[in-house]
């Protein structure tokens, strides 16, 4: 046991100093922002789809869109590096000693703390792939590919199946965090008046936004298990072309889309300087 805990104190220690650097934090905030402009970039994408247009209303198709603009080489590195940065600082976060945490807490944050390396990371790799030349804004194709991949595997049906509940599960949690405001657990220092209201408005609305959509996600990968059809996994754009098809869905669509756009200035902004970090 004891050298068990020898050889975990140098990692603990590192993550320590990292955790403390200041320009290590600013800098990891920016993965932050470059998860705000690709949410803004996918609700500004979805109303296009809603009034007739074109578009991939997902990531890849959001970096696309972000790629595309003048300097948008410079800010795809800039949010790739970001990600990756903020990705990095939660990985530290896992292995900082818990102090004043029992247990179950203890491995909560831990767990959330994984959970957050996970999504920084994935956006990361989306960035990191235009800005290295080899970027695809087909998402849809792309998600259709790996569900077919993962159904042509021993108990791969089950395995998307419970992939698709487990999406589900993350949009209810989203929706219930934006109703009851729990969000705000995750702020601090915010001043003034006006900072809270606008806390309140965009993540309200962006959480709820943002549960509904993943919801319809995770709808569509359990449908695709269930009747072991790729084609009907589609990724988000997929969710939010359903969505449009569906009774009043295109005002159902237009409110998911300006939602989605509230949830990207919450992170892009909000979070981005005033998360707990």
């Amino acid at each position: 046991m004891k050298q068990n805990n020898h050889g975990a104190r140098p990692v603990s220690e590192a993550a320590e100093r990292a955790a403390d650097s200041k320009a290590f934090e600013r800098f990891a905030r920016v993965g932050y922002v470059a998860s705000g402009i690709v949410h803004i970039v996918i609700g500004a994408i979805a109303l296009q789809i809603n009034a007739g247009g074109s578009g991939n209303a997902d990531t890849s198709g959001a970096v696309a869109a972000v790629a595309e603009q003048p300097a948008g080489y410079v800010l795809v590195w800039f949010c790739f590096l970001g990600c990756y940065a903020l990705a990095l600082f939660q990985l530290t976060r896992i292995f900082l000693p818990g102090r004043q945490l029992k247990d179950k807490e203890l491995w909560k944050d831990r767990a959330r703390n994984a959970g957050q390396v996970v999504v920084y990371a994935a956006i990361g790799t989306s960035f990191a792939s235009f800005a290295l030349g080899r970027g695809s804004n087909d998402g849809s194709s792309s998600s259709v590919g790996w569900t077919a991949r993962l159904l042509a595997v021993p108990a791969g049906q089950w395995i998307l199946g419970l992939a698709g509940l487990v999406v589900v599960g993350i949009g209810g949690y989203f929706i219930f965090k934006g109703a009851t405001r729990r969000f705000r657990r995750d702020l601090t220092g915010i001043p003034g008046t006006l900072w809270p209201k606008a806390v309140d408005i965009t993540g309200v609305a962006g959480f709820i936004a943002k549960g509904v959509s993943l919801g319809i996600l995770g709808v569509l990968l359990t449908v695709a298990a269930v009747n072991a059809n790729p084609e009907q996994s589609t990724g988000l754009d997929g969710a939010l072309h359903t969505l449009r098809g569906q009774p009043f869905g295109m005002v159902l669509l237009a409110a998911v889309g300006i939602g989605l756009m509230l949830y990207g200035l919450y992170i892009g902004i909000i979070r981005a300087r005033f998360a707990k970090l």
